[in-house]
């Protein structure tokens, strides 16, 4: 449908009027609200950029080279360089421009700059104006590569949150004159702050009253000298874990580590804490109540997709829809602009390299006018993205994404996994080499093969392992050592064929193995067709998958019917037969098949294929027949090779097209169904430390999902694999349901997990506190906290509760101090 903007979507508005919170302007393109400066497309920050940069009169401070993150603040009209302690604090009253340049070599490869502007609720128009124009030099200055993001308070983009580990915190009202963020060592202080502790943490300034607690949700009483964390009875052990090392982080960057903390669990366990808490905020009245939860959106939301294309007709702008999911890159035209709606949730512009700067200019009022003519929220973040500077998330809408650097990287595809012999000693020295090529090592471990029958699983005997049926279920473990310890991968194989008894029967006793291991074994689940590189490496390119399911008992299949057997693969590392309907058109002049006869057993050699793919048929053969080999070139077959297929067919003849290789980068979500349907939670720039013991943690590497289950978190052990499934259901790429999934526990990540993080540490948790240890021996004596309450008190309190002013208080004698505070209750 083609919508005009100036009727259906209603795009511009009248000049004068702000829009949304982003101080730009909707207006006509002749409007000099949106001149802005041209949008070079320099690949790097240059040096003629910085020093335009630190050009004074500008009003544009330096970037500091050794850094990530750089954050500036709108005041007094001009952009002010945030300090790095005050990191993660935000005023409501302010816009800030966050700016985020990956310097270590895993990130910069392929990854493009971050350039925010961040808007506080209560920011004026003057400082979004001020912001605005503040980007648009920016991101002349950055060139190109550069992700643009609005982002609304209290609804930022994952990104976003993922730059501030321990949380944001929400100010009330500006930045002070002296534009000090944070004071350090000042202690004449008392707020509330409600933490909210999902995976992104943040903290509001509230009511200093009762009437701001609730049973679901974090409170942080913060008295200057000590620090006292409020836990909902209904919140978590992962929330109160988070809520502490925010608390332990204000206590480390704004009292020089010397407040002290206090955590109320239980209220009936901590009178001395709740005494204090009752000194400050006065007797509780009531009952407390319970938090509405937070609106999430959930997967089928985010899977709803639209593309429309953007273009500008006469003076008005038409809005065209050209797709839904599953959307496809060549959409995508260089000389034009595209909105995509992410259900809602999200709204990204693409535009090519070859748009003009008139469309690029007006790219951020395109996107509100559309949000605000869609009757979406205000607040929805949306992403400019320039042609070859996409993001992660951007990429993985559409079912396949190419990019030239990875194609030229890749070391994958139809033809040899390696084109060296893989080195054992480097795949596990160099577990990102590992996670690449999805290969432990080289196969060679021990390998133990059971299928199930009857529920229960029975042993296959060595000289047929790698012989698997499509009717059955497999159990393959695999052992290998590493660092001279033994380590276990368990594959759990489904034959297309299986019925759902044998599936469920498959997944209990891989149970049953995983309790006899203590816990150790990685389960990854296959589906026949889909098996990862290092499965077929365990069977040294002799995996044959048969039809029906006889032939796991060790007896061999059938020698007196007609079998035809497709075979691809160029090494060890990489082959697999599958016997397929016995007729013409199952051959393709690409491959090998195998014909077994009654008395002959046809190698057929279609005129596509290579002398590799031709010695890897000669040792797969034997496993197929042992009868009479007979060799046959296509376009040369005998009138019996035929007859034995059922006559002559069309079949497949053309040059198979090189197989897409997807420019896709790994994306972390936590996984979390607290308030219904499931709901993913993405940390984007992840490292170890963003797993923590109470999380189930979900990596997609696009070709494999892995399920990553916390020490704390193996109550959902049995539920993790579904939500995997259910993650590749509703993807809008519209992803295949056979990705293999693989559960992994913390303490026994394989390198092909551990190599998809940065600098993985694997004694991280060897002496690894938990939340239960952190409070009860890493916070100090309550009572040392409590016997200090009353400097907590305001005047009036302290006159109130003490019957004196303090003054007259401390002039007293020390005895009569502590016993009047006895008389009172305060210890």
């Amino acid at each position: 449908m083609v919508i005009s903007c100036l009727k259906d979507l209603r795009l511009f508005a009248l000049c004068a009027e702000p829009v949304l919170s982003t101080g730009f302007c909707l207006t006509s393109r002749a409007c000099p609200c949106l001149q802005s400066l041209s949008l070079p497309t320099a690949p790097v920050v240059t040096s003629r950029a910085l020093a335009w940069l630190m050009d004074t009169n500008r009003g544009l401070p330096a970037i500091e080279s050794h850094r990530d993150l750089h954050i500036w603040i709108t005041e007094n009209l001009k952009m002010v360089p945030v300090p790095e302690r005050a990191y993660g604090n935000f005023f409501e009253e302010h816009c800030y421009i966050v700016l985020h340049v990956p310097q270590s070599l895993k990130a910069t490869s392929g990854a493009p700059k971050d350039l925010h502007y961040w808007v506080g609720k209560e920011a004026g128009v003057e400082a979004q104006g001020t912001a605005g124009s503040f980007v648009q030099h920016l991101q002349e200055a950055l060139g190109g590569a550069t992700v643009q993001h609005r982002e609304a308070q209290g609804h930022e983009s994952a990104c976003f949150r993922s730059y501030f580990r321990p949380g944001i915190i929400y100010r009330k009202g500006g930045l002070a004159s002296a534009l000090k963020h944070v004071e350090t060592n000042v202690y004449n202080i008392q707020r509330l702050l409600h933490i909210r502790a999902g995976k992104h943490v943040s903290a509001s300034e509230v009511e200093l009253s009762w009437h701001s607690f609730n049973k679901s949700d974090i409170f942080l009483l913060d008295l200057g000298k000590m620090l006292i964390q409020w836990n909902g009875p209904k919140t978590s052990t992962a929330e109160k874990a988070r809520g502490l090392a925010l608390t332990r982080s204000l206590q480390d960057r704004e009292r020089g580590g010397r407040a002290q903390i206090g955590v109320v669990d239980d209220e009936t366990e901590a009178t001395d804490l709740m005494q204090i808490m009752e000194a400050v905020l006065g007797c509780r009245v009531g009952n407390l109540h319970t938090a509405m939860p937070s609106k999430s959106t959930d997967q089928l939301q985010k899977a709803n997709v639209r593309l429309y294309h953007v273009y500008e007709k006469g003076k008005d702008v038409v809005i065209q829809e050209l797709s839904t999911c599953p959307l496809a890159q060549d959409l995508l035209q260089e000389e034009d602009c595209y909105i995509l709606d992410q259900g809602g949730f999200k709204i990204y512009v693409w535009q090519g390299r070859m748009t003009s700067l008139q469309e690029k200019k007006a790219a951020f009022s395109r996107a509100l006018g559309f949000i605000q003519a869609k009757g979406y929220p205000s607040y929805t973040n949306v992403e400019v993205v320039d042609e070859g500077a996409e993001s992660a998330a951007f990429k993985q809408l559409f079912r396949s994404w190419s990019g030239e650097q990875r194609k030229n990287k890749h070391l994958r595809g139809t033809g040899k996994l390696l084109q060296v012999k893989l080195d054992v000693g480097k795949l596990h020295s160099h577990s990102e080499l590992a996670a690449q090529l999805r290969m432990v090592d080289d196969g060679s471990g021990k390998v133990e093969v059971w299928y199930i029958q009857d529920s229960r699983r029975q042993p296959v005997n060595p000289m047929h392992h790698g012989q698997l049926c499509a009717g059955n279920c497999y159990l393959v473990l695999y052992t290998y050592q590493k660092m001279g310890l033994d380590q276990y991968i368990l594959y759990l194989w489904q034959g297309l064929q299986a019925t759902a008894h044998e599936i469920k029967a498959l997944k209990g006793n891989a149970e049953e193995l995983d309790l006899q291991y203590h816990g150790a074994l990685v389960q990854e689940h296959v589906t026949m067709g889909s098996e990862p590189p290092h499965f077929l490496a365990i069977f040294q390119g002799q995996l044959v998958i048969f039809q029906g399911s006889t032939g796991h008992n060790g007896k061999g299949q059938p020698e007196s019917a007609t079998r035809l057997f497709h075979v691809r693969g160029t090494d060890s590392y990489n082959t697999w037969t599958l016997e397929v309907p016995a007729r013409a058109s199952a051959l393709n002049s690409n491959d090998i098949f195998l014909l077994a006869t009654a008395g002959l057993c046809y190698l057929w050699f279609g005129k596509g294929c290579s002398g590799d793919q031709r010695e890897m048929a000669r040792t797969v053969v034997t496993v197929i027949s042992r009868k009479d080999k007979e060799m046959v070139l296509e376009g040369q077959e005998p009138p019996h090779f035929w007859e034995a297929l059922g006559g002559r067919a069309p079949y497949p003849s053309s040059k198979r097209l090189p197989e897409d290789v997807s420019d896709f980068q790994p994306r972390l979500f936590e996984c979390s169904i607290q308030t219904g349907p499931l709901v993913l939670t993405e940390v984007v720039f992840f490292s170890q430390e963003d797993l923590d013991k109470y999380d189930v943690m979900l990596l997609d590497t696009w070709e494999e999902i892995f399920l990553w289950l916390g020490a704390a978190a193996s109550e959902w052990k049995q539920e993790a694999v579904a939500w995997g499934r259910e993650y590749l259901k509703t993807h809008p790429a519209g992803r295949s349901l056979a990705t293999p999934i693989v559960l992994v526990k913390q303490g026994h990540e394989p390198p092909t997990f551990t190599g998809w993080f940065h600098a993985w540490d694997p004694y991280k948790w060897t002496n690894n506190q938990s939340y239960e240890e952190v409070v009860e021996g890493g916070l100090g004596a309550v009572s040392a906290i409590a016997e200090r309450t009353a400097s907590y008190l305001s005047d009036s309190d302290f006159q109130d509760i003490f019957g004196k002013s303090k003054e007259e208080f401390y002039s007293m004698a020390k005895w009569r101090q502590q016993q009047q505070k006895k008389q009172l209750g305060f210890f």
